[in-house]
Protein backbone atom coordinates (compact mmCIF):
# COMPACT_ATOMS: atom_id res chain seq x y z
CA UNK A 1 0.00 0.00 0.00
CA UNK A 2 1.10 3.51 -1.11
CA UNK A 3 2.24 5.54 1.82
CA UNK A 4 -0.35 8.54 3.05
CA UNK A 5 1.36 11.88 3.35
CA UNK A 6 0.30 14.81 5.26
CA UNK A 7 0.38 18.42 4.17
CA UNK A 8 3.29 19.52 2.53
CA UNK A 9 5.31 16.25 3.65
CA UNK A 10 5.84 15.18 -0.24
CA UNK A 11 5.13 16.47 -3.87
CA UNK A 12 4.67 15.62 -6.90
CA UNK A 13 5.61 17.35 -10.28
CA UNK A 14 5.13 15.94 -13.90
CA UNK A 15 6.03 18.27 -16.49
CA UNK A 16 5.25 18.20 -20.30
CA UNK A 17 7.25 19.31 -22.86
CA UNK A 18 6.42 19.13 -27.17
CA UNK A 19 8.47 17.09 -29.17
CA UNK A 20 9.66 19.38 -32.21
CA UNK A 21 12.11 18.84 -35.07
CA UNK A 22 15.05 20.75 -34.60
CA UNK A 23 15.70 22.87 -37.80
CA UNK A 24 11.83 23.74 -38.47
CA UNK A 25 10.40 22.97 -34.71
CA UNK A 26 7.35 21.91 -36.65
CA UNK A 27 6.01 19.31 -33.95
CA UNK A 28 6.95 15.89 -34.30
CA UNK A 29 4.67 12.70 -32.83
CA UNK A 30 7.65 10.54 -31.89
CA UNK A 31 7.03 10.10 -28.70
CA UNK A 32 6.46 6.18 -29.02
CA UNK A 33 9.88 5.79 -31.52
CA UNK A 34 11.67 7.64 -28.47
CA UNK A 35 10.62 5.13 -25.95
CA UNK A 36 10.58 2.40 -28.29
CA UNK A 37 14.56 3.10 -29.07
CA UNK A 38 15.21 3.20 -24.65
CA UNK A 39 12.73 0.48 -23.79
CA UNK A 40 13.57 -1.79 -26.80
CA UNK A 41 9.82 -2.29 -27.22
CA UNK A 42 6.77 0.20 -27.20
CA UNK A 43 6.07 1.31 -23.03
CA UNK A 44 3.81 4.27 -21.57
CA UNK A 45 6.47 4.22 -19.53
CA UNK A 46 10.57 5.00 -19.28
CA UNK A 47 10.60 4.17 -15.00
CA UNK A 48 13.89 6.03 -13.85
CA UNK A 49 14.74 7.78 -10.68
CA UNK A 50 14.09 10.56 -9.11
CA UNK A 51 12.47 10.74 -12.57
CA UNK A 52 10.75 9.15 -15.06
CA UNK A 53 9.04 9.67 -18.29
CA UNK A 54 5.64 9.10 -19.46
CA UNK A 55 3.73 9.57 -23.05
CA UNK A 56 0.73 11.99 -22.96
CA UNK A 57 -2.64 12.43 -25.05
CA UNK A 58 -0.95 13.04 -28.36
CA UNK A 59 2.19 11.51 -29.55
CA UNK A 60 4.40 14.84 -30.15
CA UNK A 61 4.10 15.62 -26.46
CA UNK A 62 6.25 13.66 -23.65
CA UNK A 63 5.91 13.87 -19.50
CA UNK A 64 8.57 14.10 -17.17
CA UNK A 65 7.55 13.16 -13.53
CA UNK A 66 8.58 12.28 -10.08
CA UNK A 67 9.22 8.61 -10.14
CA UNK A 68 7.29 8.82 -6.83
CA UNK A 69 6.60 11.37 -4.31
CA UNK A 70 9.98 13.56 -2.88
CA UNK A 71 9.83 15.19 0.50
CA UNK A 72 11.41 18.66 -1.19
CA UNK A 73 11.11 20.89 -4.34
CA UNK A 74 14.89 21.68 -3.50
CA UNK A 75 16.91 20.89 -6.32
CA UNK A 76 14.22 19.23 -8.44
CA UNK A 77 15.25 21.55 -11.28
CA UNK A 78 18.17 19.59 -11.85
CA UNK A 79 17.08 16.83 -11.89
CA UNK A 80 14.60 17.29 -14.51
CA UNK A 81 17.19 19.02 -16.58
CA UNK A 82 19.18 15.67 -16.25
CA UNK A 83 16.17 14.00 -18.06
CA UNK A 84 15.19 16.35 -20.65
CA UNK A 85 19.29 16.27 -21.74
CA UNK A 86 18.77 12.74 -22.41
CA UNK A 87 15.65 13.13 -24.51
CA UNK A 88 17.58 15.59 -25.91
CA UNK A 89 20.32 13.49 -26.67
CA UNK A 90 18.02 10.09 -27.64
CA UNK A 91 16.09 12.15 -30.19
CA UNK A 92 19.46 13.51 -31.94
CA UNK A 93 18.85 10.38 -34.56
CA UNK A 94 15.58 11.84 -35.79
CA UNK A 95 16.85 15.21 -35.67
CA UNK A 96 14.50 16.10 -32.93
CA UNK A 97 14.30 17.75 -29.56
CA UNK A 98 12.06 19.23 -26.51
CA UNK A 99 10.51 22.74 -27.10
CA UNK A 100 9.40 24.53 -24.27
CA UNK A 101 6.52 26.86 -23.65
CA UNK A 102 3.03 26.08 -23.45
CA UNK A 103 1.23 25.94 -26.84
CA UNK A 104 3.20 25.46 -30.16
CA UNK A 105 3.04 28.64 -32.37
CA UNK A 106 1.98 27.52 -35.53
CA UNK A 107 0.69 24.15 -35.02
CA UNK A 108 -2.73 23.06 -36.65
CA UNK A 109 -4.13 20.53 -34.74
CA UNK A 110 -6.75 19.87 -36.96
CA UNK A 111 -4.00 18.80 -39.53
CA UNK A 112 -1.24 17.55 -37.33
CA UNK A 113 -3.11 16.05 -33.87
CA UNK A 114 -1.99 12.10 -33.86
CA UNK A 115 -3.31 10.29 -30.71
CA UNK A 116 -1.07 7.99 -28.46
CA UNK A 117 -1.56 4.68 -30.63
CA UNK A 118 -0.36 2.02 -27.93
CA UNK A 119 -1.47 1.16 -24.38
CA UNK A 120 -4.27 2.91 -22.60
CA UNK A 121 -4.99 4.25 -26.74
CA UNK A 122 -8.87 3.13 -25.79
CA UNK A 123 -9.47 5.23 -22.96
CA UNK A 124 -7.72 8.35 -25.77
CA UNK A 125 -9.98 7.48 -28.53
CA UNK A 126 -13.58 7.78 -26.49
CA UNK A 127 -12.34 11.45 -25.35
CA UNK A 128 -11.54 12.02 -28.98
CA UNK A 129 -15.24 10.25 -29.91
CA UNK A 130 -16.37 12.57 -27.00
CA UNK A 131 -14.30 15.80 -27.39
CA UNK A 132 -12.97 15.93 -30.40
CA UNK A 133 -9.10 15.93 -29.11
CA UNK A 134 -8.26 17.87 -32.73
CA UNK A 135 -8.37 21.33 -30.54
CA UNK A 136 -5.61 23.56 -29.30
CA UNK A 137 -7.26 22.37 -25.75
CA UNK A 138 -6.46 19.19 -26.14
CA UNK A 139 -3.63 18.54 -28.48
CA UNK A 140 -1.56 21.57 -28.54
CA UNK A 141 -0.73 22.53 -24.67
CA UNK A 142 1.83 21.73 -22.39
CA UNK A 143 1.12 22.40 -18.72
CA UNK A 144 2.97 22.03 -15.37
CA UNK A 145 1.16 19.89 -12.35
CA UNK A 146 2.07 19.81 -8.65
CA UNK A 147 -0.10 17.39 -6.66
CA UNK A 148 0.11 18.03 -2.80
CA UNK A 149 -1.09 15.07 -0.58
CA UNK A 150 -3.48 15.48 2.61
CA UNK A 151 -5.10 13.33 4.76
CA UNK A 152 -8.97 13.64 6.02
CA UNK A 153 -11.24 16.16 5.63
CA UNK A 154 -9.78 18.70 7.80
CA UNK A 155 -6.45 19.44 6.09
CA UNK A 156 -8.45 18.37 2.72
CA UNK A 157 -10.48 21.37 3.55
CA UNK A 158 -7.57 23.51 4.04
CA UNK A 159 -5.70 23.00 1.69
CA UNK A 160 -8.67 23.63 -0.98
CA UNK A 161 -9.63 26.38 0.45
CA UNK A 162 -5.99 27.96 0.05
CA UNK A 163 -5.39 26.22 -3.19
CA UNK A 164 -8.86 28.02 -4.62
CA UNK A 165 -7.58 31.55 -3.60
CA UNK A 166 -4.60 31.21 -5.09
CA UNK A 167 -5.96 29.77 -8.31
CA UNK A 168 -6.52 33.20 -9.93
CA UNK A 169 -2.80 35.02 -9.39
CA UNK A 170 -1.04 32.00 -10.62
CA UNK A 171 -1.25 32.60 -14.34
CA UNK A 172 0.23 36.11 -13.77
CA UNK A 173 3.33 34.54 -12.90
CA UNK A 174 3.63 31.24 -15.28
CA UNK A 175 2.10 32.44 -18.42
CA UNK A 176 4.17 31.07 -20.89
CA UNK A 177 1.57 31.07 -24.59
CA UNK A 178 1.20 34.14 -26.47
CA UNK A 179 1.35 32.84 -29.37
CA UNK A 180 -0.76 30.08 -31.96
CA UNK A 181 -1.69 29.84 -35.22
CA UNK A 182 1.13 31.77 -35.88
CA UNK A 183 -0.26 35.36 -33.82
CA UNK A 184 -1.41 37.01 -31.03
CA UNK A 185 -4.67 36.50 -29.61
CA UNK A 186 -5.20 38.92 -27.40
CA UNK A 187 -4.21 36.75 -24.20
CA UNK A 188 -1.15 36.47 -21.60
CA UNK A 189 -2.25 32.63 -21.33
CA UNK A 190 -3.77 31.45 -24.67
CA UNK A 191 -3.38 27.83 -23.31
CA UNK A 192 -5.88 28.34 -20.64
CA UNK A 193 -7.94 30.34 -22.86
CA UNK A 194 -8.20 27.32 -24.72
CA UNK A 195 -8.27 24.72 -22.39
CA UNK A 196 -11.70 26.24 -20.73
CA UNK A 197 -13.45 25.94 -23.97
CA UNK A 198 -12.55 22.55 -24.35
CA UNK A 199 -15.18 20.33 -22.43
CA UNK A 200 -17.69 22.39 -23.51
CA UNK A 201 -19.90 19.39 -24.36
CA UNK A 202 -20.40 18.74 -21.19
CA UNK A 203 -19.82 21.80 -18.46
CA UNK A 204 -19.80 19.32 -15.53
CA UNK A 205 -16.37 18.31 -16.24
CA UNK A 206 -14.68 21.50 -15.91
CA UNK A 207 -17.05 23.73 -14.10
CA UNK A 208 -16.10 27.36 -14.07
CA UNK A 209 -12.16 25.66 -13.51
CA UNK A 210 -12.14 27.67 -10.75
CA UNK A 211 -13.00 24.76 -7.94
CA UNK A 212 -16.38 24.97 -6.42
CA UNK A 213 -16.29 25.86 -2.12
CA UNK A 214 -16.68 22.46 -1.27
CA UNK A 215 -14.64 21.29 1.46
CA UNK A 216 -15.16 17.20 2.68
CA UNK A 217 -15.03 14.50 0.48
CA UNK A 218 -18.59 14.01 0.71
CA UNK A 219 -19.43 17.02 -0.31
CA UNK A 220 -17.05 16.36 -3.10
CA UNK A 221 -18.56 13.71 -4.50
CA UNK A 222 -21.94 14.98 -3.97
CA UNK A 223 -21.35 18.00 -6.21
CA UNK A 224 -18.59 17.46 -8.47
CA UNK A 225 -18.18 13.63 -8.84
CA UNK A 226 -21.78 12.87 -9.00
CA UNK A 227 -22.83 15.42 -12.12
CA UNK A 228 -19.81 14.37 -14.48
CA UNK A 229 -20.49 10.45 -13.32
CA UNK A 230 -24.53 11.21 -14.27
CA UNK A 231 -23.38 13.60 -17.60
CA UNK A 232 -20.31 11.22 -19.18
CA UNK A 233 -22.83 7.98 -18.85
CA UNK A 234 -24.42 8.28 -22.31
CA UNK A 235 -21.02 8.50 -23.82
CA UNK A 236 -19.46 6.04 -21.92
CA UNK A 237 -21.67 3.14 -21.39
CA UNK A 238 -18.83 0.52 -20.50
CA UNK A 239 -17.41 2.80 -18.08
CA UNK A 240 -14.18 3.58 -19.38
CA UNK A 241 -13.80 7.23 -17.78
CA UNK A 242 -12.51 7.24 -14.01
CA UNK A 243 -14.06 10.41 -12.56
CA UNK A 244 -10.33 11.25 -11.36
CA UNK A 245 -9.47 11.60 -14.56
CA UNK A 246 -12.41 13.34 -16.31
CA UNK A 247 -12.51 16.19 -13.92
CA UNK A 248 -10.40 18.98 -15.77
CA UNK A 249 -10.73 21.99 -13.13
CA UNK A 250 -7.91 23.95 -12.61
CA UNK A 251 -7.10 22.06 -9.34
CA UNK A 252 -8.51 18.51 -8.90
CA UNK A 253 -8.76 16.30 -6.39
CA UNK A 254 -7.13 13.01 -6.42
CA UNK A 255 -9.00 10.90 -3.90
CA UNK A 256 -7.35 7.84 -5.42
CA UNK A 257 -3.80 8.92 -4.12
CA UNK A 258 -4.84 11.68 -1.64
CA UNK A 259 -3.65 15.03 -3.20
CA UNK A 260 -5.02 17.58 -4.37
CA UNK A 261 -3.38 18.15 -8.25
CA UNK A 262 -2.98 22.49 -9.42
CA UNK A 263 -3.01 21.81 -12.92
CA UNK A 264 -3.20 25.35 -14.38
CA UNK A 265 0.53 26.32 -14.56
CA UNK A 266 2.02 26.64 -18.01
CA UNK A 267 5.43 24.87 -18.85
CA UNK A 268 8.27 27.18 -18.47
CA UNK A 269 11.11 28.11 -20.73
CA UNK A 270 13.41 25.62 -18.10
CA UNK A 271 12.76 23.25 -15.19
CA UNK A 272 14.83 25.71 -13.10
CA UNK A 273 12.13 28.11 -13.78
CA UNK A 274 8.78 26.01 -13.12
CA UNK A 275 10.25 24.59 -9.72
CA UNK A 276 10.70 28.39 -8.87
CA UNK A 277 7.05 29.07 -9.57
CA UNK A 278 5.99 26.04 -7.43
CA UNK A 279 8.52 26.45 -4.58
CA UNK A 280 6.89 30.11 -4.32
CA UNK A 281 3.18 28.77 -5.03
CA UNK A 282 3.98 26.22 -2.11
CA UNK A 283 5.28 28.47 0.35
CA UNK A 284 2.27 30.88 0.16
CA UNK A 285 0.10 27.93 0.31
CA UNK A 286 1.78 26.46 3.45
CA UNK A 287 0.98 30.14 4.86
CA UNK A 288 -2.58 30.37 4.10
CA UNK A 289 -2.99 26.45 5.47
CA UNK A 290 -2.08 27.62 8.90
CA UNK A 291 -4.22 30.70 8.44
CA UNK A 292 -1.75 33.34 8.02
CA UNK A 293 -2.75 35.73 7.60
CA UNK A 294 -6.80 34.76 7.84
CA UNK A 295 -8.63 32.04 9.06
CA UNK A 296 -9.73 28.79 7.13
CA UNK A 297 -13.67 30.00 7.33
CA UNK A 298 -12.64 33.50 5.75
CA UNK A 299 -10.43 31.88 3.03
CA UNK A 300 -13.71 29.09 2.60
CA UNK A 301 -16.24 31.62 1.97
CA UNK A 302 -14.80 33.23 -1.11
CA UNK A 303 -16.99 32.75 -3.40
CA UNK A 304 -16.04 30.89 -6.80
CA UNK A 305 -17.93 33.26 -9.45
CA UNK A 306 -15.77 35.79 -8.13
CA UNK A 307 -12.63 34.05 -8.54
CA UNK A 308 -13.48 32.37 -11.93
CA UNK A 309 -14.07 36.31 -13.05
CA UNK A 310 -10.66 37.07 -11.57
CA UNK A 311 -9.22 34.25 -12.86
CA UNK A 312 -10.52 34.84 -16.46
CA UNK A 313 -8.92 38.40 -16.44
CA UNK A 314 -5.71 37.66 -15.36
CA UNK A 315 -5.11 34.81 -18.40
CA UNK A 316 -5.75 38.04 -20.84
CA UNK A 317 -3.95 40.86 -18.81
CA UNK A 318 -1.50 39.03 -16.34
CA UNK A 319 0.03 40.42 -13.89
CA UNK A 320 -1.67 43.79 -14.38
CA UNK A 321 -4.83 43.21 -13.06
CA UNK A 322 -6.20 45.06 -9.99
CA UNK A 323 -7.64 43.23 -7.10
CA UNK A 324 -9.52 45.79 -5.27
CA UNK A 325 -12.75 43.17 -3.62
CA UNK A 326 -12.18 43.60 0.10
CA UNK A 327 -12.85 40.33 1.35
CA UNK A 328 -10.88 38.43 -1.08
CA UNK A 329 -8.15 41.09 -0.35
CA UNK A 330 -8.48 40.48 3.10
CA UNK A 331 -8.32 36.66 3.22
CA UNK A 332 -4.58 37.22 1.19
CA UNK A 333 -3.71 39.70 4.09
CA UNK A 334 -4.12 42.60 2.20
CA UNK A 335 -5.97 46.30 2.50
CA UNK A 336 -5.89 48.08 -0.08
CA UNK A 337 -6.31 47.56 -3.75
CA UNK A 338 -3.40 46.07 -5.57
CA UNK A 339 -2.09 44.62 -8.86
CA UNK A 340 -1.63 41.10 -8.74
CA UNK A 341 2.56 41.52 -9.83
CA UNK A 342 2.27 43.85 -6.50
CA UNK A 343 0.74 41.43 -4.59
CA UNK A 344 3.43 38.03 -5.60
CA UNK A 345 6.24 41.06 -4.95
CA UNK A 346 5.02 42.01 -1.77
CA UNK A 347 4.70 38.04 -0.80
CA UNK A 348 8.90 37.58 -2.07
CA UNK A 349 10.06 40.12 0.20
CA UNK A 350 8.47 38.30 3.15
CA UNK A 351 9.29 35.07 2.36
CA UNK A 352 11.47 34.91 -0.81
CA UNK A 353 14.35 33.79 2.23
CA UNK A 354 11.80 30.28 2.44
CA UNK A 355 12.88 28.98 -0.81
CA UNK A 356 16.41 28.35 -2.41
CA UNK A 357 18.72 30.72 -3.45
CA UNK A 358 18.63 29.59 -6.91
CA UNK A 359 14.88 29.31 -7.12
CA UNK A 360 15.21 33.24 -5.22
CA UNK A 361 16.89 34.34 -8.38
CA UNK A 362 15.13 33.16 -11.00
CA UNK A 363 11.64 34.27 -9.29
CA UNK A 364 13.28 37.68 -9.39
CA UNK A 365 12.96 37.64 -13.21
CA UNK A 366 10.18 37.00 -13.59
CA UNK A 367 8.85 39.98 -10.79
CA UNK A 368 11.24 41.89 -12.35
CA UNK A 369 11.05 41.50 -16.21
CA UNK A 370 7.52 39.91 -15.97
CA UNK A 371 5.97 36.47 -17.19
CA UNK A 372 7.27 34.17 -19.52
CA UNK A 373 4.44 35.19 -22.01
CA UNK A 374 5.04 38.80 -21.06
CA UNK A 375 8.92 38.44 -21.90
CA UNK A 376 8.46 36.71 -25.41
CA UNK A 377 5.95 39.80 -26.06
CA UNK A 378 8.61 42.03 -25.67
CA UNK A 379 11.09 40.25 -27.70
CA UNK A 380 8.84 39.25 -30.81
CA UNK A 381 6.38 42.08 -30.45
CA UNK A 382 1.99 41.38 -30.67
CA UNK A 383 2.36 41.12 -34.45
CA UNK A 384 5.52 39.16 -35.47
CA UNK A 385 6.16 37.21 -38.93
CA UNK A 386 6.70 33.60 -38.44
CA UNK A 387 10.57 33.70 -39.17
CA UNK A 388 10.53 35.97 -36.01
CA UNK A 389 8.07 33.49 -33.80
CA UNK A 390 10.63 31.04 -35.43
CA UNK A 391 13.99 32.71 -34.28
CA UNK A 392 12.11 33.39 -30.80
CA UNK A 393 11.46 29.44 -30.31
CA UNK A 394 14.80 28.64 -31.21
CA UNK A 395 15.74 30.82 -28.18
CA UNK A 396 13.67 28.73 -25.75
CA UNK A 397 14.71 25.56 -27.20
CA UNK A 398 18.31 27.00 -26.05
CA UNK A 399 17.18 28.05 -22.75
CA UNK A 400 15.48 24.47 -22.01
CA UNK A 401 19.25 22.21 -23.34
CA UNK A 402 21.09 25.02 -20.73
CA UNK A 403 18.51 25.41 -18.36
CA UNK A 404 18.76 28.71 -18.07
CA UNK A 405 15.88 31.92 -17.92
CA UNK A 406 14.63 33.86 -21.17
CA UNK A 407 15.36 37.25 -20.23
Amino acid sequence: MARKYHLFEAYGVELEYMIVDRDTLNVRPICDLLFTKIAGEITSDIERQPISWSNELVNHVVEIKCFEPISTLAGLGSHFHEQICAINLALQTENACLMPTAMHPWMDPLKETQLWPHEYHEIYELYNRIFDCRGHGWSNLQSTHINLPFQGDDEFGRLHAAIRLLLPLIPALSAASPYYEGKHHGFKDSRLEAYRHNQKEIPSIAGSIIPEDVYTRADYHTRIFDPIIRDIRPYDKDGILDKHFLNSRGAIARFDRNAIEIRIIDIQESPGMDIAILEMITEILKQLVNEIPSAYQQQASIKTSYLADLWKSVIREGGDVIVSDTNYLQALGFHEPKTIMQIWSEWFQNNGEKITSESAILFKTILEKGSLSERMLHAAGENPSIEEIHKLYQRLCKCLEDNSPFQ
